[in-house]
């Protein structure tokens, strides 16, 4: 009797479904925002649950808001307090008018994770609400990116999908293997073997299911490498700056130079964030009444700094160095910055990958005639008419970009 692929099918029911069912309850699981670790990540260096830091306590908020305007209050504070809404200027003025942090980047459901900790922590016993510690399952400090829900739970479908299509194809093989056996045994006793299902008899070809299961693990592998190299790279990030200044009004339509504002472009390793004394340098008599430029004034009475929002993050264990490439290379910061010239609001252009660090140090020339800074080297390369690159002066290595 042969054993068909169905009735193979059949007997591995069971498992199969029980595969299914566990994938089902555990991706929703993985996609639940932990509060926890949201708060402790975003609040904490302003707010704790029962007692003022820089701004109230939070304890029983969701009795004293609604869930939305908790939500629209957290997601743009700054546009609440416009719109005049009573309870948010109170709220604004009585914490001295300090400015809340936008978290527009925020999912929705992220922050309602973070409402529904809060609403936790207010409702536990007083004891444990005075500890303030997080729930179980926090994360620790942060130092820096975390993996979005969008890419673990996208990471673990595509494992279940791939382990799912494995077993499959191992019930075909494993049917095909017992079939030949049977159908061996049959002709040694002159038993009568019915031919197979025309439909299964690409299957019994080694090469055909090699082939498929090498498709599909290569696929597999190339989906998870696409996902994991992914992590960590912002290119497109344009976050929400605490001014709304315009890089297309001041280096493109007045063409003011980089170097105006990021003084120590050229003469240090980092391109300095400008003071709000550069500012005022021109915004002492331009647009002084703009309600963006009066931000400008606030944080020269009060002395606090404005809190720009860094666009550009390379990680801890990489050295770049600005004033070696832009005063040494000669390089122009679209180069790496994209046209900067035309962002209304600045994003990151490049993916500031290693691999893209590398492209550029393959292929960028240098000009060793014009440059004193390589005159060390003239000598080596006299009378060639080879073309000398970065890589050819040691800019492929390792320590050359890491500690």
């Amino acid at each position: 009797m042969r054993l068909k692929p169905i009735h193979m099918f059949r007997r591995l029911a069971t498992p199969l479904l029980s595969l299914f069912w566990l994938g089902a309850t555990l991706l929703p699981l993985q996609a639940q925002p932990d509060g926890a670790a949201i708060f402790k990540q975003n609040c904490t260096a302003c707010h704790a649950i029962d007692k003022q830091v820089v701004g109230p306590a939070l304890k029983d908020v969701h009795k004293r808001r609604d869930e939305a305007w908790i939500l629209k209050f957290i997601q743009n504070s700054t546009a609440v307090i416009q719109s005049g809404d009573p309870y948010a200027v109170a709220l604004y003025n009585k914490y001295n008018k300090t400015q809340m942090t936008s978290f527009n980047y925020l999912p929705e459901e992220d922050i309602k994770a973070v409402i529904a900790y809060i609403k936790e922590r207010s409702e536990a016993p007083a004891e444990v609400a005075a500890a303030g510690a997080p729930a179980t399952g926090a994360t620790g400090e942060t130092g820096g990116t975390a993996i979005s829900q969008s890419t673990l739970l996208w990471g673990l479908a595509a494992l279940v999908l791939v382990l799912v299509l494995i077993i499959f194809l191992l019930i075909f093989i494993t049917t095909l293997l017992i079939n030949a056996l049977r159908e061996k045994e049959a002709r040694a006793k002159n038993v009568a073997v019915e031919s197979l299902n025309q439909s299964w008899d690409i299957f019994k070809n080694k090469y055909v299911v090699t082939l498929t299961v090498f498709i599909v693990l290569a696929g597999g592998l190339n989906y998870t490498v696409k996902t994991a190299r992914a992590v960590g790279v912002h290119q497109g990030y344009a976050p929400t700056q605490p001014i709304a200044f315009s890089h297309k009004l001041h280096a493109g339509t007045n063409k003011i130079q980089c170097q105006t504002c990021h003084t120590s472009v050229e003469k240090s390793k980092n391109a300095n964030i400008p003071s709000t004394n550069i500012c005022m340098n021109c915004h002492s008599y331009v647009k002084k009444e703009s309600p963006e430029i009066q931000k400008l004034y606030k944080a020269m009475e009060t002395g606090q700094p404005v809190e720009w929002i860094r666009v550009h993050n390379l990680p801890d264990f990489v050295y770049f160095n600005h004033s070696q490439h832009v005063k040494v290379a000669g390089l122009e910061c679209q180069e790496c910055h994209g046209p900067i010239e035309e962002m209304e609001v600045v994003n990151q252009h490049s993916s500031l990958t290693m691999g893209w660090c590398i492209d550029c140090h393959r292929k960028k020339e240098v000009d060793l005639q014009k440059n004193d800074y390589y005159l060390r080297i003239h000598d080596k390369y006299k009378g060639t008419e080879e073309v000398i690159t970065v890589e050819k002066l040691g800019g492929l290595e390792c320590a050359k970009c890491h500690y």
